[in-house]
């Protein structure tokens, strides 16, 4: 997710001041068919990187292997298939997710064209887990960041000195999606991983994949949950307001998965070590990681808490100039970081019982905060509040989860206190 959150952002700053709001809101409306993608590569990639992880744990390399290729064949049927799916269907799915008559024809052309790189999207982003996984991090954040810079660099580029509006910013990010996969694959054959593209790696298995499959399932439950609250939101927001309101909360949570890209790097990389010192038992390890992940979170999801209070104007200036939206944006964006600080607590819950390879609780906490908490929320609180109980329905969300997740992980550091003492 981090890499989409990154494409999705420089495109929105670029759009919104090159488009306008309109744009920007045809982007909100595209969000949740760009989550669904982001979803299949997460899952792909986390499921696949956590057997990974603890094979070459136990110095398993044949293992790691094995599940590599079987994790790429299953991103690439998987992106593949929703990919034409979504275009069969386009504008139906586009008027589903909430495009007025206004919004859709930025959205359509917007959609046409990203749709051409989902496969190599989704690839480098199950490509970052795997890479990880092998304990490199240095070359996953090269698959993000390359991808990330070619975006910022062509987004101007086709927008405003080619004038293609919001299709300029769509062909740039394909091309960097594209650009990225290339990094990925020169990487496995040229800079030292122990993957090998062979033939022989990509025999499927099914046992692996459905492995891979339950222990990624959660991480594409919550892009698929994210996928379905972006519409409810579009919805609630046309219902209750205007194709601006749309297009300020499509700024509010960007700005969210901007502070949480971090805390998703964070995540990712403390899932790893989980993964290889719980399948060493290694339990006072396990705890030690786990309190300086919890630490680093919360320092770090504060400091972009206390920028976007103190500084809102300047933030949502960045997106767009419209004086309309940038005032009704300031009130709005206070609201719904309220909680942000200790938000990553609840996203180290979930990467941590992946880690460790219980799906079920990891499940569970992914869909805490958006189906138990926030979509109840977002449609009870408006009934009572208007249009501004959207907006709180994420600070009572985010703050329910977190303290679940407290709960549920302090009834397994019990569990751990317990084997570390009997030895």
């Amino acid at each position: 997710m981090v890499t989409g959150a990154l494409y999705n952002i420089v495109d929105t700053i670029f759009v919104g001041k090159g488009v306008g709001y309109l744009a920007i809101a045809a982007l909100s409306i595209v969000l949740p068919i760009q989550l669904i993608i982001i979803g299949i590569g997460t899952m792909t990639g986390v499921g696949s990187a956590s057997i990974v992880s603890r094979a070459l744990g136990r110095n398993r390399k044949d293992i790691a292997q094995n599940v590599f290729g079987n994790a790429v064949v299953l991103n690439f049927l998987i992106s593949a298939f929703c990919t034409i799916l979504i275009y069969i269907f386009m504008d139906k799915c586009l008027v589903f997710f909430g495009a007025s008559a206004q919004v859709l024809p930025y959205a359509r052309d917007y959609t046409s064209i990203i749709l051409i790189g989902f496969i190599f999207f989704s690839f480098s982003i199950s490509s970052n887990n795997y890479i990880r996984a092998e304990g490199n991090p240095r070359a996953a954040m090269y698959v993000m960041a390359i991808g990330a810079i070619i975006n910022i660099i062509l987004d101007p580029i086709f927008i405003f000195v080619f004038g293609m509006g919001i299709k300029g910013a769509a062909v740039a990010t394909v091309i960097s999606q594209v650009i990225s996969s290339m990094y990925v694959i020169f990487y496995i054959l040229f800079g030292g991983s122990i993957f090998r593209l062979n033939v022989s790696i990509f025999k499927v298995k099914f046992s692996a994949m459905k492995e891979i499959l339950s222990l990624g399932f959660p991480s594409f439950i919550r892009s698929a949950m994210a996928s379905v609250i972006t519409l409810i939101f579009n919805k609630l927001l046309l219902f209750y307001g205007s194709d601006m309101y749309i297009a300020i909360m499509g700024i509010g949570l960007r700005m969210i998965s901007l502070i949480q890209m971090p805390l998703i790097g964070i995540t990712q990389g403390f899932s790893t070590i989980v993964g290889f010192n719980y399948g060493a038992e290694l339990y006072p390890r396990v705890k030690k990681v786990l309190s300086m992940a919890v630490m680093w979170t919360v320092i770090i999801a504060g400091v972009g808490f206390l920028v976007m209070m103190i500084f809102p104007r300047f933030v949502i200036g960045l997106f767009s100039s419209d004086a309309n939206l940038i005032n009704e944006g300031i009130y709005i964006l206070r609201i719904v970081v309220v909680f942000l600080p200790i938000i990553g607590v609840q996203m180290l819950g979930g990467g941590f019982f992946q880690a460790i390879g219980k799906a079920a609780p990891a499940l569970i906490l992914t869909i805490t905060r958006q189906v138990l908490f926030l979509i109840p929320a977002a449609f009870l609180l408006p009934l009572i509040f208007g249009l501004n109980g959207v907006w709180l329905s994420v600070p009572v969300s985010d703050f329910l989860s977190v303290a679940v997740t407290v709960f549920w992980i302090s009834k397994e550091i019990k569990i751990f206190n317990k084997a570390i003492l009997n030895g």
